[in-house]
């Protein structure tokens, strides 16, 4: 799975956004590393399986990681959108953000760990 397959229909309606079945998948493949970019206590309560936690407090794009698609999630998606844009802003294409966030992670019924 790559970013130019980010959606099954091919074409997504917000370029930068991931859907949950795409999400989902890239998941349970390890295909893409999800990064929360919610703040730590916020993460402790619950986060997808194996995201990393870069709070957007503190955000660094340059901390983002190489080598896979980069998804951005965040609690309802605004902060998760702000992280983008500032990936973007240093050069990186290969970040995406799920708009739906925890909440619509969680509201379709994806993992969650603690």
């Amino acid at each position: 799975m790559s970013f130019n397959q980010f959606s099954r229909s091919g074409q997504a309606s917000d370029p930068d956004g991931v859907d949950f079945d795409d999400l989902d998948e890239a998941v349970g493949s390890g295909a893409w590393t999800v990064v929360d970019v919610r703040e730590p206590h916020e993460f402790a309560v619950g986060h997808i399986p194996n995201a990393l936690n870069l709070p957007l407090s503190h955000f660094d794009p340059g901390e983002l990681p190489q080598g896979k698609p980069v998804v951005l999630i965040c609690q309802a998606g605004a902060r998760s959108k702000n992280a983008l844009n500032r990936a973007r802003a240093t050069g990186r294409d290969d970040v995406r953000h799920y708009a739906g966030g925890m909440n619509g992670w969680r509201m379709h019924g994806g993992d969650v760990t603690l």
